[in-house]
């Protein structure tokens, strides 16, 4: 995927929901306040995790590997599933932590050749979602004590949506333009493949 694509998902992601949030901070509070515990989410989200986790490890190339991938398919399956079954509490905080994770490997990946310094943006951002999936992980309960703080009243709620949603903004500003051409200029410097000699036909 090429750096300006994710970064134009990523800054649509980002400012969709501060749109919400700024247009009705109540509705958009109430909801939030309910997702660390709306267990539907959590088994999208933690589904979700574990089918984009196979997938990373089907595509691992290490030839250490190879021989125990069929273990390791079913290890991190059972994981997953079992999550879902047993440890229901928090479910979607859990969930979310693995995605977080998983998207800043993608992310990291994908800015790393990137031909401009504006792509440490998104380093930036990445290494902040691994450490907020990890605190997620060891204690969920802490995003429901953050959104309970965000969203303590309509105009806080109003003033966090919108630093959001002006985050957002700027991330797919940087997708349509820098980022795009800085990828225009890396592939103008390619080097063009010679072209076959054409003999002329002899009389």
């Amino acid at each position: 995927m090429k750096l300006s694509v994710l970064a134009i998902l990523l800054g649509l992601l980002a400012a969709l929901p501060g749109v919400y949030g700024v247009a009705r901070p109540g509705a958009f509070g109430n909801a939030a306040r309910r997702f660390p515990r709306y267990t539907p989410v959590g088994y999208v989200f933690m589904i979700g995790a574990t089918l984009w986790f196979l997938l990373l490890l089907k595509q691992e190339s290490i030839a250490d590997f190879a021989a125990f991938k069929p273990v390791l398919y079913t290890l991190f399956a059972a994981v997953g599933l079992g999550a879902c079954l047993f440890v229901k509490d928090f479910l979607p905080v859990r969930g979310l932590a693995v995605l977080y994770l998983l998207l800043a490997k993608l992310m990291v990946d994908t800015a790393r050749w990137a031909e401009t310094d504006w792509r440490l943006v998104i380093v930036t951002w990445a290494y902040l979602l691994v450490l907020l999936g990890m605190w997620f992980t060891i204690s969920p309960w802490r995003l429901r004590d953050l959104l309970n703080w965000f969203t303590a009243n309509e105009k806080r709620t109003r003033v966090v949506s919108g630093g959001q949603l002006a985050f957002g903004i700027f991330v797919l500003v940087l997708g349509l333009t820098v980022y795009k051409s800085a990828e225009t200029t890396a592939a103008a410097q390619q080097p063009q493949p010679p072209q076959p000699l054409i003999q002329q036909p002899s009389e």
